[in-house]
């Protein structure tokens, strides 16, 4: 196997096109884009109203089993797939999130794929790109800002400043921030109360961006955030406290797709960033359907596990984008099998196929979840240079045994080449899929308990759901709103099907604690918060950003 560079390395040798060169290849005129510099741009309303009546392309979904520290890599098969499939002669691009800026200078590094499948300008993509999670933090804030105001200038509305439930945002791992005390120094500093910060990707506004329709939606759904309550009980909205118009204003950029390319010139869209574990984990619904028009195949990505990003995906965004995948690809790695059956990271590189064996469970349960929304499976298989022929026989021969497909991936390494077999298995699976009625694990006429269960015990696999006091007095709150109907938005660990990190691979006879819910009224759905999860991450002891730096001459270093 041939030594391959770094991935910073790699993206930053890349020769790229003019971003006007890439969107000629999806029929968008150079006229028709807003450029930031020479390989990005974003991409306005007018494109979509004019290709409003041709029909959609085919949908693919990318998903994984449950993460490890192995590593799984679904951003670099989702970039490795599209470049395979242009690689057979197919119209295709791709949507991704937009990275945060946590992860990238705290632990999990940047999220622009890796290897030879990566989209490009990378540094720029793991850093400000084009602007779009500031504004959503500056236009989260300004609410926040706004509402403090109104209580420090008189109250008219009667709030109760101990029911403000509208924290504060930022893009960074700040543990410090989680609960804090505002307000204090006297009559002319505001009104003292606690509060807190989430980071930027948890903010209701970036779920309510990704899932805007268009500008008027957009405005509509932020007006309907709830801030506050009274001191009679009433809700709060952004539109009582005034918020909405400008809140909008500083999105209107910000909602239009961001254009760039992958390593191999294919398009790609990358726009939006809300995390499938605290939120619900997909790029904005903008740049998928934008992406359907322009393009035969379409691929996304939807965060963490199968159980999180794609459930989600499944169960949110389609539903209320009137989205239906033509197939899904669950991504996999020898590596992270082999820790779900026991393995620690450190005994990974040998054959062991009765760890392997131990962790298939994982895999199989994933497969089954996809499989109940009526979805044909395709299982990546992303290879790592330890994994054995008997090895990955054992994970074909499980694949075949539960009605998925198979394809090993090679992107990393290989780029497109290395994706090839990948994508002609998604083609046929496409080809094969008949059209029919989406399904999904609850109906909005359920109550959020019984939603709540439907997710915990036919997607997780839990024996139910247990509510702390807290969270049923917010589910009586919810109740006597008239929220009963909306989504469910399920923030759990991404590490395990249980709501406990601990519990690797198919864990069974547990259940599922919800502490808190959350009411988005916005984004049209509840933040069901179980578990120890929380919405403001922490740095580690030795942070990415320890090892980020940058030269006279301005190249960045150690950026994934």
């Amino acid at each position: 196997m041939m030594t391959v560079p770094s991935d910073i390395a790699i993206a930053q040798a890349a020769k790229m096109q003019p971003i006007a060169e890439i969107a000629k290849k999806l029929g968008i005129g150079e006229e028709e884009l807003e450029l930031y510099g020479r390989y990005k741009a974003k991409i306005g309303p007018g494109v979509y109203r004019r290709l409003a009546e041709k029909p959609d392309g085919k949908l693919v979904l990318v998903t994984a089993i449950t993460p490890t520290p192995a590593g799984e890599g679904k951003t670099t098969t989702s970039v490795g797939l599209v470049q395979g499939l242009a690689r057979i002669g197919k119209k295709a691009c791709v949507a991704l999130r937009e990275p945060s800026l946590g992860p990238s200078f705290g632990v999990k590094g940047g999220a622009a794929g890796g290897g030879y499948a990566q989209v490009v300008p990378m540094e720029d993509i793991n850093l400000h790109f084009t602007g779009d999670l500031h504004a959503v933090t500056t236009a989260h804030n300004l609410c926040a800002a706004m509402l403090d105001n109104h209580i420090q200038q008189g109250n008219e509305l009667n709030i109760d400043p101990r029911r403000v439930v509208f924290r504060r945002v930022m893009d960074l791992n700040d543990r410090a921030l989680r609960k804090v005390v505002i307000g204090l120094g006297g009559r002319t500093e505001g009104v003292p109360r606690e509060s807190g910060f989430d980071i930027t990707v948890a903010s209701e506004v970036m779920a309510i961006l990704c899932l805007a329709m268009d500008l008027t939606d957009l405005k509509a759904r932020l007006s309907k955030i709830v801030v506050a309550y009274t001191y009679e009980g009433k809700a709060v909205t952004a539109a009582d406290i005034g918020a909405a118009g400008s809140m909008t204003v500083l999105l209107r950029d910000a909602i239009n797709p961001n254009l760039v390319q992958t390593l191999e010139g294919v398009p790609a869209f990358i726009h939006g960033g809300p995390f499938a574990n605290i939120a619900h984990g997909c790029n904005s619904v903008q740049a998928t359907k934008l992406g359907l028009k322009l393009a035969d195949y379409m691929v996304t990505e939807a965060g963490f596990g199968a159980d999180l990003g794609a459930e989600k995906f499944l169960d949110i965004k389609c539903r209320a984008a009137g989205l239906k995948p033509s197939a899904v690809v669950l991504v996999a790695t020898v590596r992270a099998l082999k820790m779900h059956g026991g393995r620690k990271k450190t005994e990974l590189t040998g054959e062991d196929l009765k760890a392997l064996e131990a962790g298939m469970p994982n895999l199989e349960k994933h497969i089954e979840n996809i499989q109940k929304f009526g979805l044909p499976v395709v299982v990546a298989i992303n290879c790592f240079p330890a994994d054995t022929a008997a090895e990955l026989a054992l994970v074909e021969k499980k694949c075949s045994e539960l009605g998925a497909s198979f394809a090993l991936s090679e992107v990393w390494e290989k780029g497109g080449e290395g994706g090839a077999e990948l994508a002609k298995k998604v083609v046929e699976a496409c080809e094969k899929q008949k059209p029919s009625e989406p399904r999904y694990v609850y109906s909005p006429e359920m109550s959020p308990k019984e939603k709540m269960e439907a997710i915990a015990r036919g997607i997780y696999g839990a024996d139910g759901v247990d509510f702390t006091p807290q969270a049923e007095k917010d589910l009586e709150l919810i109740h006597a709103l008239g929220k009963d109907d909306l989504l469910i938005c399920m923030a759990k660990t991404q590490y395990s099907f249980s709501d406990d990190a601990a519990k690797l691979g198919r864990p069974k006879g547990f259940r599922v604690t919800v502490r808190e819910v959350r009411l988005s009224a916005g984004a049209g759905f509840l933040v069901a918060v179980t578990g120890a999860i929380m919405t403001m991450p922490g740095l580690p002891k030795k942070p990415a950003a320890l090892t980020i730096d940058v030269d006279e001459n301005g190249k960045i270093t150690g950026l994934f």
